[in-house]
């Protein structure tokens, strides 16, 4: 999710305004903006200022009647500002001149409809070959999300320096490489696939499933992942894997009415009412991963899309095949074995088979600590655990998920169920 800038803390009445325009449309602002300037630094600088202006100015003046054009055209000038003052003037006076001819093609006045592929060409961007597989996706995030170097360090399980080091690396590499900011050829579109499929995965997750603030789903930055992912299956037909990243995004938001309550609490995938899953979308993804299955071997986006098919096509949890949900996660733990898809298997697991067996698998990952500072670690164990009927280990877990959380909802959920699990009369 966009964090909001320092200033954010001092608006007044127009709080509201300038904070949903922040977070729901600060990749698209940005993304323009580096069209427009040619430097991620600069222009990411530039925004930031860009908001600052707005929240000083609006106030007194009142909202334009296009406030992500009034940001985009105060954040051009910024940057125009910044690289005059910079020692380096001379030297870029040619971007100057290339920045003066796209402003005179992008008026302040810019719809929607006028820029539909802006991060589309950002993707592109930052997911070229000559950059290292993992910088490609971090620096997507943090310029098309606008998330945190301490969000992306999350997402990827790596320390906070780690990230921001590989973050660094990746825009001075785009600067001194002179990477073109632009979809590229089709020929050469299949080399950059593997990235960009992962970039929409992870903006499609960030959506789904929050790293921070007080509401798990932001179902506009869903439906962004699902409109790239569409375009991508346009651009390379042939891709099954393009097409199994669809249907898995597809099905998975199909149940985005089911998961809270009216007033923002959890409901847990088994207690969902599934007559309120999106059932068009069901069988929109259900045809895609059909159809990605037949194209060829299946890959870790199909074989996601596969176990979402399985949830999706059972009319009641008590309906769901979770013995073929755990050979599928047996295949990707084979495919692109990760610790995270470790978990999701002893879950599955534990479903399928027996909770105690599922520990055990679950007791293999603990004790290695890859995943010690992941939340759905513990509070996986945690419900294992409570299972069993060992309450008190069910309650440490509960509480080291509680330390690792970020989001309130989650932090509500797991805070009743260390309830649950607590005797009475104990704390905390």
């Amino acid at each position: 999710m966009c964090r909001p800038p320092r200033a954010f803390r001092l608006m007044s009445l127009h709080d509201a305004t300038v904070e949903r325009l922040y977070r729901e449309e600060f990749g698209r602002i940005l993304a323009t903006v580096i069209r427009l300037v040619g430097d991620f630094d600069v222009a990411e600088d530039a925004v930031q200022e860009a908001f600052t202006a707005g929240i000083e100015q609006w106030p007194r003046d009142g909202v334009p009647a296009n406030p992500r054009a009034w940001i985009i055209s105060t954040a051009r000038h910024k940057a125009l500002d910044r690289i005059r003052r910079s020692t380096r003037f001379a030297e870029r006076r040619d971007e100057l001149d290339r920045m003066a001819e796209l402003a005179a093609s992008s008026p302040d006045t810019m719809s929607d409809s006028d820029l539909p592929d802006e991060r589309l060409r950002l993707i592109f961007t930052c997911c070229h070959p000559a950059l290292a597989i993992e910088a490609q996706v971090a620096l997507a995030l943090r310029t098309l999300c606008g998330l945190t170097t301490e969000e992306i360090a999350r997402a990827f399980i790596v320390p906070v320096s780690t990230m921001a080091q590989r973050l660094v690396r990746a825009k001075r590499k785009i600067a001194t490489a002179r990477i073109p900011y632009e979809i590229p050829p089709l020929e050469v579109l299949p080399e950059r696939l593997a990235a960009v499929l992962a970039v929409v995965y992870l903006v499609f997750n960030e959506g789904y499933s929050s790293t921070y603030g007080d509401r798990i789903v932001r179902a506009d930055m869903c439906a962004e992942a699902i409109r790239l992912g569409r375009v991508v299956c346009r651009l390379l037909p042939e891709s099954g894997e393009a097409r199994g990243l669809l249907a898995l995004m597809l099905l998975q938001d199909s149940r985005r009415s089911a998961r809270m309550t009216a007033d923002g609490e959890i409901i847990l995938l088994e207690n969902q009412d599934r007559t309120r899953w999106n059932h068009e979308q069901i069988r929109e993804g259900l045809t895609l991963v059909e159809s990605a299955l037949r194209s060829g071997p299946a890959g870790f986006y199909t074989i996601q899309g596969a176990i979402a098919a399985v949830h999706a096509r059972a009319p009641r949890a008590a309906d769901t095949d979770w013995r073929e949900i755990e050979a599928l996660y047996a295949l990707l733990m084979r495919l692109a074995p990760s610790p995270v898809i470790e978990l999701n298997h002893a879950v599955a697991v534990a479903m399928s088979s027996s909770v105690e067996l599922g520990l055990q698998l679950l007791e293999s990952i603990r004790v290695r600590e890859e995943l010690d500072g992941y939340y759905l670690m513990w509070s996986a164990r945690a419900d294992l655990l409570r299972r069993l009927g060992r309450l008190n280990e069910a309650a440490d877990s509960y509480r080291r998920a509680l330390e690792l959380v970020s989001t309130e909802p989650e932090r509500r959920f797991l805070g009743r169920r260390l309830q649950e699990v607590t005797p009475r009369g104990r704390s905390g």
